[in-house]
């Protein structure tokens, strides 16, 4: 499958195209970086804008065959000359904690927001502004890559933006200071079908990628949102969390506890991973709360519950049935059962449904509490959707309403 390439690329080989043009006066229409990862990237430029003291343009972004939703976004950098300690084009002179605050440029795209002086060069001296303009996010809440009040611009792509600047500048010998402005025109409107609302960074997408590249259907991207989320919590006094795979069950909870499972962390499959993390963390309490379907494999063992990892739903079912019954053939018709839900519905019929499922989040906690090292308590409510709630371990209820009184 095909690899692409992140935001952070498109924004640092926009600003190297951008600088070469400044300092040169001439028109690049490629321009080529080398990623973190290694890869050579030669990207396309688009959208020229030339005025007096800067130079704007744009690299579209290419997700590759991964189904990146920015997959065809420009990502434009405008870059300009800061002179004799003036505000550069674009800044309104408004102090922030990064140092400056953003209008709107000569050439009609967002100033900077969030700007910070980039130490660049052999002398230390603050060369570079680099900030967020139009469509570019804003970090409100502490936990992510970038303190609160900071653009969006994610560590790894700052230093890939200042590394491809510092290129130009050092081939033409010019060492005086530059303002980098990110802009992702639409950006807003697209963020608000990512993660970045929840996390906390608001007015856009983020500009990230550690690697440079994107790789297709890769899980890397999930599991750091999933990190990002809990190290949120941690940071904001929380050591307990509730951790689920998906929204099923979400009236349910609302209806019967008044908690709202869109306030949880959606671990998707990686159940084991986020374990692993809200120990690395710190957490001291986790509560599960999910489909019968995923929660289940767990009590097998199971770590990752994607289909493809391991099943073993109905095996674990009938073993756990056969412990609470003689009923040889109806726990056979558990191990033809297709869904966990038709299972359940057996269970009821034989009236060891509530205890199976007592056993089963029994096995749930423990095998969650080895993973972490006995370091976290865990609890857990499992549901089915015809059945409602089908087993609570004995203080998820009083966990559910700490996390309620919240608000």
């Amino acid at each position: 499958m095909r690899y692409g390439f992140t935001t952070g690329s498109c924004a640092a080989a926009a600003s190297k195209a951008a600088t070469y043009m400044l300092l040169t006066g001439k028109i690049k229409e490629e321009i080529q970086i080398t990623t973190p990862k290694g890869i050579i990237y030669n990207a396309k430029i688009e959208d020229i804008n030339r005025g007096d003291g800067y130079v704007s343009c744009a690299v579209r972004k290419d997700g590759g065959d991964d189904p990146d939703i920015t997959t065809g976004m420009l990502v434009y950098s405008r870059v300009s000359f800061v002179t004799n300690g003036a505000q550069p084009d674009g800044v309104d002179g408004k102090a922030e904690s990064e140092g400056l605050a953003g209008t709107v440029g000569e050439n009609g795209v967002a100033g900077a927001h969030g700007v910070m002086g980039a130490a660049c060069g052999e002398s230390g001296t603050e060369r570079f502004l680099l900030g967020g303009g139009e469509g570019v996010g804003r970090v409100t809440k502490p936990g992510l890559d970038r303190p609160v009040g900071d653009a969006a611009i994610n560590t790894v792509p700052r230093e890939m933006i200042k590394a491809a600047v510092n290129d130009i500048c050092d081939l033409y010998d010019y060492d005086g200071a530059l303002q980098i402005t990110i802009s992702v025109p639409g950006g807003e409107e697209l963020a608000q079908k990512t993660f970045n609302p929840k996390l906390g960074i608001e007015g856009g997408i983020s500009i990230i990628g550690t690697s440079g590249i994107v790789e297709p259907m890769s899980t890397q991207a999930i599991k750091d949102t999933i990190k990002i989320e809990l190290r949120q919590r941690y940071e904001s006094g929380f050591d307990y969390v509730a951790i689920s795979p998906g929204n099923y069950g979400l009236d349910y909870m609302k209806n019967t506890y008044g908690y709202d499972l869109d306030k949880s962390v959606k671990c998707s499959n990686f159940i084991g991973d986020t374990m692993d993390m809200a120990k690395e963390l710190g957490f001291n309490e986790v509560l599960y709360v999910g489909h019968v379907g995923k929660l289940i494999k767990v009590a097998g063992g199971i770590m990752n519950t994607h289909s493809k990892e391991g099943d073993s739903r109905m095996e674990i079912l009938s073993y756990l049935a056969i412990q609470r019954s003689d009923d040889i053939d109806s726990i056979r018709e558990i191990g033809r059962c297709v869904t966990t839900e038709e299972a359940a519905k057996i269970l009821k019929k034989m009236g060891i449904c509530d205890e199976v499922m007592k056993d089963a989040n029994d096995r749930i906690c423990r095998n969650l509490e080895r993973r972490a090292g006995d370091e976290i308590k865990v609890q857990c409510i499992m549901f089915s959707k015809e059945l409602g709630e089908l087993s609570v371990s004995d203080g998820a209820r009083e966990l559910v309403e700490r996390l309620v009184k919240e608000g």
